[in-house]
């Protein structure tokens, strides 16, 4: 039996959501994502962040949908401060860094690796010419707080799908402007049914070398075309199996910095907003051309949702989940229906439209959202076949008894509020280090953070 044989056999989507770190805060670092940028300095709550997405993914588990658990990062990177030049024990370390450069401070404790859409791209076994399914941890390099995950992100993906018969892992591409790789958020799988095979729209911002220089002009565009080409290279995808599609410059520039911001596809069905391609015809042409499975496309008109409305409700970011019985439900922030145009939308457009959306379920992902993640940048998408989910390593795929393990442990460690002064405190970092070390036992993942190797 081939690859592509043996891995439509029971293949399901599964869902790995990043658990929220105990560093959890409101620091404003990314510069072009409204969201986080208007919250920073406020103080956050990383018990209830924790314990919204734990919510959040018990409920998807319970309603049938496959449901995985992806450990954060040790947080705060004393590290990455000592590589600095601050020096001393780590209570002087993180001293010299609230008075000398707070702003490295708070990149260091960054909870960012909870969105976990941006922790690599995945090319499920059905498309590969090895029959495997393929991973690359995304570089982040376009911020250093982000800059700081790949490594340990990589650790964990190889602890996780180990087996090097079902399971291939890429190096990350070199960390420079040219290769700027988000991951998952700007990569969507387009298909039939989820074991079969599909087509890989990467949606970029910008081209490094060449193009014809229209790119965003207030926000960075965080995409390259050459990282998207050379992710496609490393996964032995062949020009019959890809799309590269530009990001609409003004969508960046109104604070859509990840393609899932304005647009989120599952199985045939693409709903996007107008304003999310810079060449929607295009677009919609060449996956329509590759497709086996005819294009189901959603179109959100600009003059149903603005912009403005399309990032503050994130409705774009938003999960997309197929059902037994083929119709999809879309999952949404609460904010969607604090703005009376989105709601209207999805009450008139989609669920009264000719699509396969037949229900609109509301999560209350707040803490998440003030940072500028909503339910879809929670989650890394991996389709696997039985087989493969029995391959994998650790205890990660959500059951009852992890759920309330993992609430357990949120309860043991995590702090109710943190402030932007509290993440000097020597006493934090020894609080998420115990946790961490708790975690890896509770997730039978091993040494994958950089303290349990020293």
């Amino acid at each position: 039996m081939s690859g592509a044989d043996h891995a439509s056999l029971d293949a399901c989507e599964v869902n790995f959501d990043g658990l929220v770190g105990p560093t959890h805060n409101y620091s404003g670092l990314a510069h072009g994502n409204v969201a986080s940028m208007s919250h920073g300095g406020l103080v956050s709550n990383p018990k209830e962040a924790a314990l919204q997405g734990l919510a959040k993914m018990k409920s998807l588990k319970d309603a049938g949908y496959a449901q995985g658990v992806l450990p954060p990062q040790q947080r705060p990177d004393i590290g990455a401060l000592r590589a600095l030049g601050f020096g001393g024990d780590n209570a002087s370390v993180l001293a010299q860094a609230a008075e000398q450069a707070p702003q490295l401070l708070r990149a260091v404790c960054s909870a960012s690796s909870m969105w976990t859409a941006n922790a690599g791209t995945v090319t499920p076994s059905v498309d590969a010419a090895d029959g495997r399914v393929h991973f690359t941890p995304a570089n982040l390099q376009s911020s250093f707080h982000r800059f700081l995950e790949p490594e340990t992100t990589g650790r964990v993906l190889a602890a996780i799908f180990a087996d090097p018969a079902h399971f291939a892992h890429h190096p990350v591409l070199p960390a420079t402007p040219a290769f700027s790789d988000e991951g998952a958020a700007n990569h969507t799988r387009l298909c039939g049914e989820h074991g079969e095979p599909g087509v890989h729209l990467f949606v970029y911002g910008r081209q490094a070398f060449g193009g014809d220089g229209i790119e965003p002009q207030r926000f960075p565009a965080r995409q390259t075309l050459e990282a998207s080409q050379a992710i496609a290279r490393q996964h032995g995808l062949n020009d019959a199996q890809v799309v590269y599609a530009q990001q609409h410059p003004d969508a960046v520039d109104a604070g859509v910095f990840h393609n899932d911001v304005i647009a989120v596809g599952n199985g045939p069905v693409l709903l996007y907003h107008e304003l999310a391609f810079r060449d929607e015809q295009a677009t919609l042409d060449a996956l329509r051309d590759k497709m086996a499975t005819p294009l189901i496309p959603v179109r959100v008109p600009l003059a149903a949702v603005s912009l403005e409305d399309a990032v503050a409700s994130y409705l774009f970011n938003s999960q997309l989940l197929t059902n037994p019985d083929g119709s999809m439900t879309l999952v949404v922030p609460g904010e969607c229906q604090e703005r009376e145009a989105v709601w209207r939308c999805l009450q008139d457009h989609l669920l009264a439209g000719n699509n396969p959306i037949a229900e609109v379920v509301v999560k209350d992902v707040k803490q998440s959202m003030r940072n500028g993640g909503g339910p879809a940048c929670l989650r890394l998408r991996v389709v696997l076949s039985r087989v493969e989910r029995e391959a994998l390593g650790g205890r990660v795929l959500l059951d009852d008894a992890l759920y309330a393990d993992l609430v357990a442990w949120v309860e043991r460690h995590y702090r109710d509020s943190l402030s932007p002064e509290d993440l000097s405190d020597p006493r934090l970092a020894e609080e998420t280090l115990a946790a961490l070390d708790d975690l890896t036992r509770i997730l039978a993942l091993g040494p994958v953070y950089p303290f349990q190797r020293a």
